[in-house]
């Protein structure tokens, strides 16, 4: 399958230009395959929350921790964006996340958005790839 274009954007966040949220979406995946935790902060709200399959956690620092373990447990990242939904203030993607070259893992992501644009949630749930 094609992988969507992750679009080329400013960092960090600026809140004062507006983006769609399907390319705040992109640009995430972008930050996040890259492990830029810089411009993955500039993104989140203040009182964003987590939730997958493994941890449910609330507010920027500990979000944060979270994905910088993620970082530091991995030595490489490769999302592919399958396909990609949206509708007023969220935005659903299926990926295929490949880590360290060999650890393929198919993940429906869900983030939603405040009135600022910044991600006031990520939700993600495991899936599967024979299908």
């Amino acid at each position: 399958m094609a992988r969507l274009p992750l679009p080329t954007l400013p960092a960090p966040f600026d809140p004062t230009t507006p983006m769609p949220h399907h390319a705040q979406f992109l640009a995430y995946l972008q930050h996040y395959e890259a492990k830029r935790l810089d411009a993955i902060d500039a993104m989140l709200a203040e009182g964003v929350t987590l939730r997958d399959w493994n941890l449910s956690v609330q507010g920027r620092a500990a979000v944060l921790a979270e994905t910088r373990k993620n970082f530091e447990n991995a030595q490489s990242l490769s999302i592919e964006v399958l396909r990609v939904y949206e509708s007023p203030g969220s935005v659903a993607g299926e990926l295929r996340i490949v880590v360290d070259g060999s650890i393929e893992l198919f993940v429906v992501d869900v983030i939603d958005f405040d009135g600022e644009g910044r991600i006031r949630a990520i939700r993600a749930f495991l899936g599967r790839g024979d299908g």
